[in-house]
């Protein structure tokens, strides 16, 4: 892979898209000046935040252009990306060698990115500005990530909830197997009790710059090893591309006995046990799918500390069937998947259950 392309004149350098992983690798630090909100919506992977302008003077700065005039926002913007460019500087630049070689951006490659670039390449850094900035970095995950999932063929890891698929994909990352762990991207264990307790889901676009980061990374000679999702993981969607590609990919059941399942779920699930005001809410969630009558059942389980017999029931009524609609409707190679015998829920046990497969 050639390196990021350099363009000079009029002390303005940018770099040109199409960004791969290897282009964006050759920089020492990938800079968004963007706002903050800005930044938590959708960020090039591995960028840091450096916003030369916060949510609040962003806000103000607009608003004075639209009641009073152009010029009277750039005079009052341009003191305060001033002002936070000098701190970032003093806060986080002042010791980096001259050799250092940051890539900077903003939401069109325009004023903010400029500004920052400007004062960093006078310092006497050879700083680039990304041309286009976000803007032409979020159209080319959208593009990439409409024919990127073709490119390979995926190995689907199936099994009922509690039969270790996460721990099983875990164990494959390890041994140096291609995987793209979805529910981990996604900040989701992708049910309706799968909210992460310490960690909120990312927005939409973000998840989808990290599925692209994923994938861009891969080998096309080589499986990927990827578990059986439904169209949305908590709140965020799956990219349509992805998710036909993984309907036809080959499929291997994880087959765990019923009492390793309870005992991983409430290994996984120890936060809702604890918190059986958060367990209840999400039981609330699925009245649209069970009667009152079935909801309430599981509520004096859990209230009564029942926890083997609310995780049985759950199974029974809710999770299995769920399963068997959703695999069996979409999977097309569901009904002939390689079985994988579980018989131990520990790290060492999922090494030993992946030995024979292909990395």
């Amino acid at each position: 892979m050639n390196a990021p392309e350099r363009h000079h004149g009029a002390q303005a350098g940018t770099q040109k898209l199409p960004l791969t992983l290897d282009a964006l690798a050759g920089f020492d630090t990938i800079i968004d000046v963007r706002s903050p909100s800005e930044f938590a919506l959708d960020h090039i992977p591995g960028a840091a935040n450096y916003p030369v302008l916060s949510d609040t003077e962003r806000i103000e700065v607009g608003t004075i252009y639209k009641q009073v005039s152009a010029f009277d926002a750039k005079k009052v913007g341009a003191a305060m990306v001033a002002r936070n460019i000098a701190a970032h500087i003093d806060a986080a630049f002042r010791d980096k060698p001259k050799s250092w070689r940051p890539l900077i951006y903003c939401w069109r490659g325009g004023a903010r990115s400029g500004a920052m670039a400007h004062v960093l390449r006078s310092i006497g850094w050879a700083a680039l500005q990304l041309e286009g900035g976000y803007k032409s970095w979020r159209g080319q995950v959208i593009h990439d990530l409409a024919t990127l999932p073709a490119q390979f063929r995926y190995n689907v890891i199936c099994g009922r909830t509690g039969s270790g698929k996460s721990r099983l994909l875990e164990a494959l990352a390890n041994s140096g197997a291609q995987v793209l762990d979805l529910e981990k991207l996604a900040a989701h264990k992708g049910s309706v009790l799968g909210d992460l307790p310490d960690e909120p889901q990312p927005a939409q676009k973000f998840f989808e710059s990290r599925i692209w980061t994923e994938l861009s990374g891969f080998d096309p000679a080589r499986p990927v090893y990827i578990e059986a999702e439904s169209k949305k993981i908590g709140s965020l969607r799956v990219p349509q591309p992805l998710i036909e590609q993984m309907w036809q990919g080959q499929c291997f059941e994880v087959v765990t006995p019923a009492l390793l399942r309870a005992r991983l779920l409430r290994e996984e699930y120890a936060h809702l046990i604890k918190n059986r005001d958060l367990l209840f809410h999400k039981l609330d969630c699925l009245k649209s799918l069970h009667p009152i009558t079935q909801i309430d059942s599981w509520k004096r389980l859990a209230h009564n500390a029942k926890w083997d017999d609310f995780v049985a029931d759950m199974l029974a009524n809710h999770y299995d069937p769920a399963y068997e609609r959703s695999m069996f409707t979409n999977y097309v190679n569901a009904r002939n998947a390689v079985a994988l015998q579980a018989i131990d829920i520990s790290s060492n046990g999922f090494m030993s259950l992946i030995a024979s497969l292909p990395r």
